[in-house]
């Protein structure tokens, strides 16, 4: 498990983070419903030749989560300007899964951000996405935020398996659920979901156009939550070269085939 020791307060949110490791900045940013843990079997290949810093998104894992709290894109990107003045970074690599795509998109056209070199895959960035179950709940929130608390676990640990091509082993469930449980949990689980609007990727997708860094663009061939054709469109909007298709591998490359993630990063980095 990753630590995240330090806690920074940031817009009035409570934001959990750590690093660890050696060399030039590397930052992993999460995506949705998961945390900073993802880069659990990613950060310890990478810290003989980076010092990576991971972070929990506003709303998500251990950061805070509390009634009224705006978890949306529209915070994550000004999240991560904030985290990157605190770290007194300036262009560190950047490793990016589903909305930390989104994230360091909206970060880099809007907020100015640069980075040394991007590493992205499965990422929510192109319309449409959003599952017919993510539109489901953004109608109902407060009842799916009610369920007894056996549903709520059924259906998470459900939604959990089918980011992935090969069965979540029990240790991957229980990581990724355990944020999403209890009175704080439940609720915050269905939150981040109420939350997902098109309009914030709408609002930078016409700004898309190559980076002025090297970008390595993978997708998992099977991934079931944004298929592969996603991947190939975006490469052709921001990266120099073609999109990497891993095969076996579903949404949640981390657990289907963390190899290709390293290897995609080391390569990308150029060391």
């Amino acid at each position: 498990m990753l630590e995240l020791p330090n806690t920074t307060i940031i817009d009035g949110n409570a934001v959990r983070w750590g690093s660890c490791g050696n060399g030039p900045a590397l930052v992993a940013i999460h995506g949705t419903p998961f945390s900073s843990q993802v880069w659990r079997r990613i950060v310890p290949h990478l810290t003989d030749r980076r010092t990576v810093y991971y972070f929990d998104l506003v709303g998500y894992g251990l950061s805070e989560m509390r009634p009224g709290q705006d978890v949306s894109l529209a915070v994550q990107n000004t999240l991560l300007a904030a985290l990157f003045a605190e770290w007194g970074l300036q262009r560190p690599d950047v490793l990016v899964h589903d909305f930390g795509g989104a994230t360091a998109l909206r970060a880099y056209y809007l907020n100015g951000l640069r980075y040394a070199s991007l590493t992205i895959f499965d990422a929510v960035a192109l319309a449409p996405w959003g599952s017919p179950f993510v539109q489901h709940v953004r109608q109902h929130e407060v009842a799916f935020a009610g369920m007894p608390d056996y549903m709520h676990r059924a259906l998470l640990h459900a939604y959990l398996q089918s980011s992935a091509h090969h069965p979540l082993s029990e240790q991957a469930l229980g990581i990724y659920s355990a944020p999403w449980l209890g009175p704080v949990g439940q609720p915050a689980f269905y939150r981040q979901i109420a939350q997902m609007d098109q309009k914030w990727t709408d609002e930078v997708e016409g700004l898309y156009s190559r980076l002025d860094c090297p970008v390595s663009v993978l997708w998992g061939k099977d991934d079931d939550w944004i298929p592969h054709e996603k991947g190939l469109a975006l490469a052709r909007l921001i990266a120099d070269r073609d999109c990497h298709l891993i095969p076996d591998a579903g949404h949640l490359v981390q657990e289907d085939c963390p190899e290709a993630i390293v290897a995609a990063v080391l390569k990308n980095i150029g060391d």
